[in-house]
């Protein structure tokens, strides 16, 4: 008598391959010197900023303070989209281009060390990939975020500059860059995942598009229109000292928006292309 039995496997659903998957990316960013590496350079930022002078008067009076509140280092008063000055964009936009530099090497490793080979031999799913790099690479720009603001509120102190502020602005202004960590995480994230072969390019384009020069040169042409909001880089200017929740919002809908256009584009792209 045959007592064999059909044996059904069910597939992993969508939730469980995911909750693996990040699993994996958050034990090798907890465990690689490189996220605790940025978290530090994210903190002296804020220190380098609010220490530095500007330039001496034109008659020799002494240089002063590139900042004279604590806050200006962390977003500017006002949303400003074309070049008007260093300290305009010297803020924590910067987690933005320092965070797609680190987003470039934790990517990179996994092509380099053959982790992707690995991955897609067990894992089909392009779009868990994409997915979840762009979470984890979003939670370590967050963080990033935090410690930029801690190191900016000890040099601030150990400086005696100006704390004064409207806390609710500030706080929305926090909330606002922070984000946008989600839809930055993405975008490189899929530049990385179209230059996966060449790392010093997509370090270069992470860097590039990571400094706003695009949306800067728009709006010196156009002037500074509420419609740059729809940009990464214009929705993280937007959050501002003069933010409110309204500006929180709209910075959440641009970040979650490019992101799942960057997810729905970089997982094409994997699919359809040597993943190796």
């Amino acid at each position: 008598m045959d007592t064999s039995r059909d044996l059904q496997f069910e597939a992993p659903s969508f939730t469980k391959r995911l909750k693996g998957m990040l699993g994996v990316d958050f034990y090798r960013l907890f465990h690689t010197p490189l996220f605790y590496i940025f978290l530090g350079i994210a903190a002296i930022i804020p220190a380098m900023l609010i220490a530095m002078t500007g330039m001496a008067g034109p008659n020799g009076e002494p240089a002063t303070p590139l900042f004279t509140n604590v806050w200006q280092a962390i977003a500017a008063n006002t949303p400003i989209y074309g070049f008007e000055g260093i300290e305009k964009y010297a803020n924590m936009n910067m987690v933005f281009i320092f965070g797609g530099i680190m987003v470039s090497v934790f990517i990179g490793h996994d092509y380099k060390s053959g982790y992707v080979k690995q991955l897609f031999t067990t894992h089909a799913k392009k779009q868990d990939y994409m997915l979840s790099k762009s979470l984890t690479c979003a939670f370590a720009m967050a963080c990033m975020c935090i410690t930029y603001l801690f190191g900016a509120i000890i040099a601030g102190a150990l400086t005696q500059t100006s704390f004064a502020v409207n806390v609710g602005n500030l706080l929305c202004a926090i909330l606002g860059k922070m984000v946008m960590s989600l839809g930055w995480a993405s975008l490189y994230t899929f530049l990385n995942v179209i230059f996966k072969r060449y790392f010093g390019i997509s370090i270069a384009s992470s860097f590039f598009f990571g400094t706003g020069i695009l949306v800067i040169g728009i709006g010196s042409i156009v002037g500074n229109t509420p419609i740059l909001n729809v940009f990464l880089y214009g929705a993280s200017v937007y959050a501002c000292l003069s933010s409110s929740l309204l500006n929180v919002v709209i910075c959440l809908v641009v970040s979650v928006a490019w992101a799942c256009a960057y997810n729905v584009l970089g997982t094409l792209l994997l699919e359809n292309s040597d993943v190796y």
